[in-house]
């Protein structure tokens, strides 16, 4: 019994020792060779984003994350704004390819399949890896972060279908953005795959927008008179989905036309599903996407690949947000991303 006893008190008094707080040590004592390998990598690269424009929520989004990012692992972030226009953005890009100072990463919002592709293998021959972001280009480049958009013309169709329901006209409207922009092909693309399936339902009118709000307010005013018993509507973007629901306002249909956007996830979007103006929107998630290309940078940098010698791509896991998942997180605050950046200056 007492050399029972003298084993238990030995095997208590360990597990008291084991317990004990031991130093630190840090990671140059432990061996760890990650932290000296990282700075070496990513401190002082240079990356650059040239959205399609700077002045709307995706864009001012993308460079508040990555930036704060990029700038924390000892980088230099920019943009480059070419307000809308194609021949301004492949200047910007063409003098970041040419500058002394060029950048290791080109993030780009492309306007079409086409324009940019002889500048994206210009950029890779000169070292600079491409990320291609929510828009492709028919060019893959080291990266394409964003919207797998046939699925989420998909996910538009079925909360469409839901939100007419069975026993409705089963008549619907899309309001794409243009015939030139892979989102929009391929948005619409995912949608006739779902309508296939449901062929109860069918489309009454599929005009452009050409990612106007008020020509989207147009097309769908138009829309709704040739058909006023339209049970949902699809329009192609959140910020033209604001000019389509103010037609549907304007023919006394709200509330009977149930409207499916995609958007950022930007809190506006949040505040239009809980007034009833959009009864689904497929969020893109800008917060989900700028992680994902933070970690591909950091991935690219430390890799040893040479821009051009491998192609990713990195889709956003999406879902049709209706006013009954909204909660406070959501939806991302452009607000709160330009007071934090007023503060900071």
């Amino acid at each position: 019994m007492k050399s029972l006893m003298k084993l238990v008190t030995a095997a208590a008094a360990a597990l008291v020792i084991g317990a004990l707080p031991v130093k630190a040590q840090d990671a140059t004592q432990t061996g760890d060779p990650g932290p000296a390998a990282y700075s070496k990598a990513l401190a002082g690269k240079r990356v650059a984003l040239v959205p399609m424009a700077m002045g709307f929520d995706l864009a001012q989004g993308w460079s508040y994350y990555i930036g704060k990012e990029v700038r924390g692992f000892g980088g230099t972030f920019e943009t480059r704004d070419p307000n809308w226009s194609i021949e301004a953005g492949a200047q910007a890009i063409t003098d970041l390819i040419n500058s002394s100072e060029k950048p290791d990463v080109l993030i780009v919002h492309v306007p079409d399949l086409q324009s940019y592709v002889k500048l994206f293998r210009k950029a890779q021959q000169a070292g600079i890896f491409v990320i291609q972001i929510d828009n492709r280009s028919n060019f893959p480049t080291d990266a394409f972060v964003g919207s797998d958009w046939d699925r989420l013309g998909q996910l538009e169709a079925e909360a469409v279908i839901k939100g007419c329901g069975p026993n409705s006209s089963k008549k619907i409207g899309l309001i794409q953005g243009d015939q030139v922009n892979a989102s929009s092909l391929d948005q619409y693309a995912g949608i006739q795959k779902v309508l296939a399936k449901n062929p109860d339902f069918k489309v009454v009118g599929a005009p452009d927008s050409n990612w106007d709000a008020t020509t989207a307010r147009n097309v769908a005013t138009t829309l709704l008179q040739q058909n006023k018993d339209v049970c949902g509507i699809i329009d192609f973007w959140d910020n033209t989905a604001q000019g389509t629901a103010a037609a549907i306002r304007d023919a006394g249909l709200q509330g009977k036309v149930f409207l499916v956007t995609t958007g950022g996830g930007e809190e506006a979007d949040c505040k239009l599903l809980e007034d009833g103006t959009f009864g689904a929107v497929v969020m893109t998630e800008v917060q989900n996407q700028s992680r994902d290309i933070v970690a591909l940078i950091k991935f690219l940098l430390q890799s040893g690949l040479k821009p051009g010698q491998a192609t990713t791509w990195i889709y956003t896991l999406e879902k049709a947000t209706t006013k009954a998942d909204v909660t406070p997180s959501t939806c991302w605050s452009l607000k709160t991303i330009q007071a934090d950046q007023a503060a900071a200056k």
